[in-house]
């Protein structure tokens, strides 16, 4: 199955570069391009792809705006068929984004110098519903919770909803484990922590592993330096 790809960047060398690069994979298509974020929301409404490259600083609309209305406009708010995945790009590796790229909606990040395994290795995570969060970034997620003080979020009502293994779950979730390591934590099969997983993002109307964490942060789920 082909993973449909829509390249969001405002400097061509970027956009042609990215492209060859995916274009050469057997099982990914660059369907199209935009050169900034405005033009970004209207080539993903028209394409409709699996996955959308995005820098993060453009001109007319930028990156983390652009993310917030694709992902409105394609229902966003939680998992399900169709919604595009989001990689936001980077020329650095920059604090002040990674939290509100997140919130916004944003699967992972992917600096602009990665190699063609590591950029279509990131797509295909990203594809598969996964974040692309490297153990730096999740470091500085934690970090800004911790700086911010304390949870955001209203309310917790929604957790009511989980049963205790899918508490636990997300809790381990949140604390940066993977499917494996949560697996042999709880000794149980990788299988049934996505299972579990699935159900978490359901009952709780959200997308992906990325908006697990920060849920999990924000309603005080977890926090900085349990």
């Amino acid at each position: 199955m082909t993973i449909r790809v829509v390249i969001v960047d405002d400097q061509g060398m970027v956009r042609a570069g990215f492209g060859v690069l995916l274009n050469a994979q057997p099982d990914i298509e660059v369907v199209g391009e935009a050169v900034n974020g405005e033009e970004g929301v209207r080539r993903v409404g028209e394409l409709r792809p699996d996955v959308v490259l995005m820098d993060v600083r453009m001109p007319v609309l930028d990156g983390l705006e652009a993310t917030r209305r694709i992902l409105d406009g394609a229902g966003g708010g939680g998992a399900g068929e169709g919604v595009p995945k989001i990689l936001m790009l980077t020329t650095f590796d920059l604090d002040e984004y990674v939290y509100a790229a997140l919130r916004a909606g944003a699967s992972g990040f992917l600096l602009k110098d990665a190699s063609a395994t590591e950029l279509a290795d990131a797509v295909r995570v990203v594809a598969a519903g996964d974040a692309l969060l490297s153990p730096s970034v999740t470091r500085r997620l934690i970090a800004e919770f911790s700086r911010l003080g304390g949870p955001r979020a209203p309310s917790r009502k929604r957790l009511d909803e989980l049963t205790e293994r899918e508490t636990e779950v997300l809790t381990l979730v949140a604390r940066g484990l993977s499917n494996g390591e949560i697996a042999g934590k709880l000794v149980v099969a990788e299988q049934t922590v996505k299972t579990h997983f699935g159900r978490i993002l359901m009952k709780l109307g959200l997308r992906d592993r990325p908006q697990a964490i920060v849920y999990a942060y924000e309603v005080g789920l977890v926090r900085p330096g349990d």
